[in-house]
């Protein structure tokens, strides 16, 4: 089969490797569409903390079912799927209570020997499927495993109806972030960016506002302005120098921050803020069965407004332009989909 590889930092390539070989409780996909995600980006310029080159990349899916284990009861051959990729080890604490994403043996495509899903057939447990629901096509279920991040940053924030929240960075994430924000009762949604075309796209998604921070380094006052007062919530899905500092000027007291973006490097605050005003910052790592299960119905019921959020669909000899094209955002980009038609 063909396989997208990131062979090396900034460098794309197309390789034959062998079809995975099915386990007994194995099902193998055959991949119609594979998204390019923030944290692939992170793998093509070797900045990855864990998945590094040369691997299979990708982990964002939608294809159909041609084969199942043997020991596989809920797919068959013909079913369409989408795939929540990450693996626990089943028996610790974590796994039990369903958070497979705080398992110490967490395993994911790209990872050992688990080879993405940027590559014609894809093999993966069949605790991790989902059947996409009629009249869901194949690029909205491409959607759900980075509308999950989404959904999960919503749930750890504990976003509530009313709230007044801040998405900071308007990439697919971000503004999946800000769909599932949305979609959870928040009624004013500000989204910084310092690309005008991404925050055009923030407003076209339902966005109450939209600043961009260019140049601007006191752009916090401008924010809080722009909306009376200081937000409840924050999603941070940009992991640039000084934004929790950034973000804890935005948020009231007792409010609270979630980190979706990676981070590389230290980030400094002003403990002060934090703590005498009972603020909170809360990590977020992927999500679980939960998050995956909620994705999938909010976009079936058109939570998410795939038209504007996808802007190029490339077949995957050219999986090397969406790399760039995502890297260097170029043409509007933002999500960037591989196909395998």
């Amino acid at each position: 089969m063909k396989a997208v590889y990131v062979e090396d930092a900034y460098k794309v390539i197309v390789k034959d490797v062998e079809i995975p070989e099915l386990k007994a409780n194995d099902v193998l996909i055959k991949v119609k569409i594979a998204g390019i995600c923030g944290s692939d980006l992170h793998t093509y310029k070797g900045l990855h903390p864990f998945r590094k080159p040369p691997v299979i990349i990708g982990h964002e899916i939608s294809g159909e079912v041609v084969k199942v284990g043997q020991s596989v009861t809920r797919f068959q051959p013909g079913d369409r799927v989408t795939v929540e990729p990450q693996t626990g080890c089943g028996s610790c604490e974590y796994c039990l209570s369903g958070k497979v994403n705080y398992c110490e043996k967490r395993g994911a495509p790209g990872i050992g020997g688990w080879f993405g899903t940027m590559a014609e057939y894809f093999a993966t447990p069949e605790q991790t499927v989902f059947k996409l629901p009629d009249g869901m096509d194949f690029e909205q279920g491409a959607l759900v495993e980075p509308f999950a991040v989404g959904v999960h940053a919503v749930r750890k924030a504990g976003i509530q109806v009313g709230d007044k929240v801040a998405i900071l960075g308007a990439g697919p994430i971000g503004l999946l972030a800000m769909a599932a924000a949305k979609a959870a009762g928040a009624t004013t949604l500000l989204v910084t960016d310092v690309m005008d075309y991404a925050l055009e796209s923030a407003l076209k998604m339902g966005a109450t506002h939209t600043l961009n921070i260019m140049n601007k380094p006191d752009w916090t006052e401008e924010a809080n302005a722009l909306i009376g007062g200081t937000f409840d919530k924050v999603l941070v899905a940009a992991g640039v120098p000084g934004i929790i500092d950034q973000s804890l000027k935005l948020l009231r007291k007792g409010g609270r921050i979630v980190t979706i973006a990676m981070f590389h490097g230290d980030q400094t605050f002003d403990i002060h803020n934090l703590q005498n005003q009972e603020k909170e910052i809360v990590g977020c790592m992927t999500y679980n069965r939960e998050d995956t299960i909620t994705a999938i119905d909010l976009i079936a019921a058109g939570a998410v407004k795939e038209d504007i959020i996808i802007t190029h669909r490339l077949p995957y000899e050219q999986a090397a332009e969406g790399f760039r094209l995502v890297d260097k955002k170029e043409d509007s980009s933002l999500k960037v989909l591989v196909t395998f038609e």
